[in-house]
C-alpha cells in the first residue's frame, strides 16, 4: 500500500468518525440549499420558515376578556400569546415560554421596540452561561430575531427567533419567542405602553372558532 493511499484512507476514516459522532441537525434547522447547520449557544439559523406545530400558527379566535383591545395576553400554560381585538376575537400566535424555574405571571407594559435588535445577555445569564458571546449584533443570525419589544422593568422581552422549532417548548430564561413572521406581524400592531398580562402557569383560557390566515 502506498503512502498516499494511506494517508486518504486515514482522513476518510477520519471524516466518518466525525460524521458519525456529530449530532443530527434537525429538519428545520437545514438551510435554503438543504445543508445541515448545528446550533451555536444553543440557536439553530434557519431559512426562517414557521416550522412550529399547525396547532401554533397564527390564528383569529374567539376570547372573551375583560381586558381592553390591544392588550396582550400571554398565556404561559399553553404557549399562546393572544393580541385582544374588539369585539370578543384575539389573535392567537404560538409562542416559546420560560424553562423550568424561569416561568413568571404577572403585568407589564412595552417600554420600547426595536427592529433587528442586538442582543446583549444580561450578567445573570452570563454567570448561568459563560459561554455565551456578550454581544450580537443585529441580523438573521441574531437570537432575539427580527423585533423586540421590551417589557418594563425587567430583562425580558416578546422577541423573534431563529429557531423556529423551539415554538411551543419551555426553552427560554423567561422571554417570550415568537417565529420571525409572528413577531413582525405583533410588533406592527402594538405601541409603547401596551399592557402585557402573563397569566400564571395554573390559569388557562380556552379559546374557539379559530381560523388560519
Amino acid at each position: 500500500m502506498s503512502k498516499s493511499y494511506r494517508h486518504l484512507a486515514a482522513v476518510a476514516a477520519a471524516a466518518a468518525f466525525i460524521a458519525a459522532s456529530a449530532p443530527a441537525a434537525p429538519a428545520s434547522a437545514a438551510n435554503s440549499f438543504g445543508w445541515p447547520v448545528f446550533p451555536l449557544f444553543g440557536y439553530v439559523p434557519t431559512d426562517d420558515g414557521n416550522t412550529a406545530r399547525a396547532d401554533l400558527r397564527r390564528t383569529t379566535v374567539d376570547y372573551r376578556t375583560n381586558e381592553t383591545p390591544g392588550t396582550i395576553i400571554i398565556d404561559t400554560q399553553n404557549t399562546y400569546l393572544y393580541f385582544i381585538l374588539p369585539g370578543g376575537k384575539a389573535i392567537r400566535y404560538g409562542i416559546g415560554v420560560g424553562r423550568e424555574g424561569f416561568a413568571w405571571s404577572g403585568v407589564k407594559t412595552v417600554e420600547r421596540k426595536a427592529e433587528w435588535p442586538d442582543w446583549t445577555p444580561p450578567p445573570e445569564m452570563i454567570e448561568r452561561s459563560p459561554y455565551l458571546p456578550r454581544f450580537t449584533a443585529g441580523g438573521p443570525g441574531n437570537p432575539l430575531g427580527a423585533r423586540a419589544m421590551y417589557l418594563s422593568g425587567s430583562f425580558y422581552r416578546i422577541h423573534g427567533t431563529n429557531a423556529p422549532s423551539s415554538i411551543g417548548s419551555r426553552a427560554t430564561s423567561g422571554c417570550i419567542r415568537m417565529v420571525n413572521d409572528d413577531v413582525i406581524d405583533l410588533y406592527d400592531r402594538v405601541k409603547v405602553g401596551t399592557k402585557v398580562v402573563v397569566l400564571p402557569m395554573s390559569e388557562q383560557r380556552v379559546a374557539t372558532g379559530f381560523r388560519f390566515f
